[in-house]
């Protein structure tokens, strides 16, 4: 089984947010690599990991941004593959790592989604890669069906919520 998705992080510090884009990957049934490369301690490996992402078969780098924020733009810069920020809130309430992925220069774009939202991104790599696979998009549409179940289930159970002035 060869990996379709890179998990980044530029320590295992960032791992309890991180391991969230892995168990959705997992539940999808969707084959990824999890590593720790930082842009700033090892450039040289995140150099090489960057530039051979697309050659084995990487479709979707997810990375982690927190502090100094740059490896997902450092790892966007060299790669033709898709790369989903994913904002931890290190410092600053996580704003340093939101802008730092925002702002990235014309030509280098990194998809962004919320703070310590690795959950969001592994679904977001998810239906990437299932523009061009049916089974995975039939995975992802399955996966937003249980979140439609629990809002409908969620829904039954405050109809048993009683207060006074409460009409439903």
């Amino acid at each position: 089984m060869e990996p379709l998705v890179s998990i980044i992080m530029g320590s295992t510090s960032d791992l309890s947010v991180m391991e969230k884009a892995a168990q959705i990957l997992n539940e999808l049934e969707i084959p990824f690599e999890i590593n720790a490369l930082s842009a700033h301690r090892t450039p040289e490996e995140v150099r090489e990991f960057a530039i051979g992402a697309a050659s084995r078969g990487i479709k979707v780098i997810i990375a982690a941004a927190g502090m100094a924020a740059h490896l997902p733009g450092v790892i966007a810069s060299m790669t033709p593959v898709p790369v989903i920020g994913v904002p931890i809130k290190a410092s600053l309430e996580g704003f340093d790592s939101i802008l730092s992925i925002l702002q990235m220069p014309p030509g280098t774009p990194v998809a962004t989604v919320g703070v310590n939202a690795a959950l969001n991104a592994g679904i977001l790599a998810a239906q990437i890669i299932g523009a061009g696979n049916p089974e995975v998009i039939k995975a992802v549409v399955a996966y937003k069906e249980t979140l439609k179940k629990k809002i409908v289930e969620a829904n039954e159970e405050l109809k048993k919520v009683k207060y006074p002035y409460k009409t439903n």
